[in-house]
């Protein structure tokens, strides 16, 4: 097994997820097989109870495993499927070494950070790595490994020329640690660090500075480890003579310094470190220059190309309740882009908070509230993404209502299903108190309610996780035509409230179809309202399993109507589109689990072969 290791310096937010995933990218496209590893330095166990101001969105796993978002730029960027143990955070290494000291496992030895917690660690990375992350037999060639936060950061005064470690590193130094003996154990060939730093450039004059790298790289020299290669930051391509000067003060050679630039979208990433040789570098550093061979991006090129070159656009409104931070949705904005790309448009997001959507906001902020329903009503389509708490539910109510009334485009997940039964509820069956057990406890007409199973005192890992199966329960449906006419689907939830099967037949009544249901029967997955141009909502979260050039059947079907497509989409019943994101009127009927089609691929390294996406025409 080989692994590179990802970290990152002077600041965060550099990029390392996006430079990780491409670096994966890239090396899949020379024939490797690939996995990640995402580390996060915090005493979380996982992502599943952070606010999405916190931390941004909480990536759902097919095992159920709540991870960071980062863990979402590798299934998409590498079409791979990862497991919650693909996440290690400092949390989950500790209750590991406790729940091994209360077994006695350590025969009565004072258990400390180093050689235990350390120790458990390099196990943890070993242990993963070998798990087969891409549907094929055995293990992957190469293991990529993001460190989250910023270290070797330094500190400087006059009493102190050496610098001192930010605090902010504290909580990073155990894994530095670990990395470091295991950099050593592995052995030099099979082990590559890259390192990102920034390069800022001063707009006075224009001057690209390289003393905040210089100081990152010494800093991290003196943790114990060595960068073999600098994926460098900057608003613009860095100049010969700013490589030099970095080589010469990071002992980095100038061909392993590479650019970073501002570009486009992130799906050029990969094409800069190809077309910079970052992979030659790479390969070269874990002696793989005789195996691998030129990577293969033409998709992934024309992918990119096709994203820049659109310019028709088509409106979507995102009325949500965490709209000041993008992350908090940001697997449904990739999902949107997908579809918009797979439909040829250039995707509009219109963020419009809930809340101003609200009569009470009328009186409070005039201003926000015209101009969100400005927003509202000037869309092409609308959707409902999901959430928690009863902050802004009203708004989402009144949004779900101008949609249907309006005959405008609808989707609404997990919660913006629910939030769609609701108002269906108080308008169409004149049940005014309709509501949520979640919002209203004591409401006389609960149509959604808490799940039997669910755990009231513990928040965390207790919803309804992870991957489960949607049976259609009929085929003349919007639904199962985007998803190819498949009698049941595999999607993934996250949810602690579900439908009140015993009104379901009050819906059905008024028009309000349950296309979709679980293996009982009884659990409400999939709701359509058959005479809107496309009304659906789903109890699930279809943008986790969106791909590069494989769209959720879902969201396709939300930018096809938007932009008046649907019917000659579900004329066709496909079941996935060419990669490049072309319509097509073929039709394939071998598809994955969530209507993605898949073609077997050739051998090459350890009996595979994949090009840049693991995506095949």
């Amino acid at each position: 097994m080989k692994y590179v290791l990802v970290t990152g310096g002077v600041v965060s937010g550099l990029g390392k997820g996006v430079t990780a995933s491409s670096i994966g990218v890239v090396l899949k496209a020379c024939g490797l097989r690939v996995t990640s590893i995402k580390i996060d330095p915090y005493l979380n166990t996982d992502a599943g109870t952070m606010s999405p101001f916190e931390h941004g969105e909480v990536f759902v796993l097919d095992d159920g495993g709540e991870v960071d978002l980062d863990l979402g730029n590798y299934e998409r960027f590498l079409d791979i499927k990862l497991t919650r143990d693909n996440n290690i955070t400092t949390g989950k290494i500790y209750q590991f070494v406790i729940d091994k000291e209360r077994r006695g496992d350590y025969l009565g030895k004072t258990v400390q950070v180093v050689p235990h917690i350390t120790d458990a660690i390099q196990e943890w990375i070993e242990r993963v790595a070998m798990i087969p992350v891409d549907g094929k037999e055995g293990p992957a060639d190469v293991c990529v490994i993001e460190l989250g936060g910023t270290i070797g950061a330094t500190i400087f005064s006059r009493h102190n020329d050496n610098g001192i470690l930010d605090a902010g590193d504290i909580e990073s130094m155990p894994f530095i640690e670990a990395l470091g003996q295991f950099s050593y154990r592995v052995g030099p060939g099979n082990f590559c660090l890259v390192h990102v730093s920034l390069v800022p450039v001063l707009s006075v004059v224009g001057e690209q500075k390289t003393k905040p790298t210089q100081h990152s790289v010494r800093g991290l020299r003196g943790l114990g480890l060595t960068p073999n290669i600098l994926a460098c930051r900057s608003t613009k391509v860095l100049n010969e003579n700013v490589k030099e000067k970095l080589s010469q003060f990071c002992h980095v050679p100038a061909s392993n310094i590479i650019t970073l630039n501002d570009v486009p979208n992130i799906w050029h990433i990969p094409l800069l470190l190809r077309d910079q040789k970052a992979h030659d570098a790479i390969l070269k550093v874990l002696n793989l220059q005789g195996v691998a061979r030129e990577p293969n991006l033409v998709e992934w090129t024309d992918r990119a190309e096709l994203c820049d070159s659109l310019h028709d656009p088509v409106r979507i409104a995102m009325v949500g309740k965490y709209t000041g931070l993008s992350d908090s949705y940001l697997s449904v904005l990739k999902a949107l882009l997908h579809a918009s790309v797979a439909c040829r448009k250039k995707l509009v997001v219109d963020w419009v908070p809930s809340t101003d959507l609200e009569d009470a906001t009328e009186k409070e902020a005039p201003d926000a509230h015209r101009a969100a329903w400005n927003l509202l009503k000037g869309a092409d389509g609308i959707l409902v993404p999901g959430g928690f708490g009863d902050r802004g539910v009203q708004g989402k109510i009144l949004a779900a209502k101008y949609a249907r009334e309006n005959k405008v485009p609808y989707l609404g997940i997990c919660l913006g299903m629910q939030i769609a039964v609701i108002e269906f509820a108080r308008s169409v069956l004149n049940l005014q108190d309709a509501n949520s057990t979640e919002f209203n406890p004591h409401t006389r007409t609960p149509c959604v309610i808490f799940m039997p199973e669910g755990s009231k005192t513990h928040m965390g890992g207790t919803m309804r996780l992870g991957s489960r199966r949607t049976y259609f329960q009929v085929t003349d449906c919007k639904a199962a035509k985007l998803y190819g006419n498949v009698s049941y689907v595999d999607e993934r939830h996250r949810h602690r409230y579900e439908v009140n099967p015993d009104m379901v037949a009050k819906f059905e009544s008024a028009g309000l179809t349950f296309v979709g249901k679980d293996e009982t029967g009884k659990r409400m997955e999939i709701i359509e309202l058959p005479a809107h141009p496309y009304f659906v909502g789903v109890q699930f979260h279809p943008e986790f399993k969106s791909r590069p050039g494989k769209p959720s059947a879902l969201f396709l079907g939300l930018i096809a109507s938007s932009c008046g497509q649907l019917d000659a989409w579900l004329q066709k019943h496909m079941t996935r589109i060419p990669s490049i994101g072309v319509c097509s009127p073929k039709v394939f009927s071998n598809g994955h689990q969530n209507g993605h089609a898949y073609k077997p691929v050739k051998s090459l390294v350890n009996g595979y072969h994949a090009n840049g996406n693991g995506v095949h025409a």
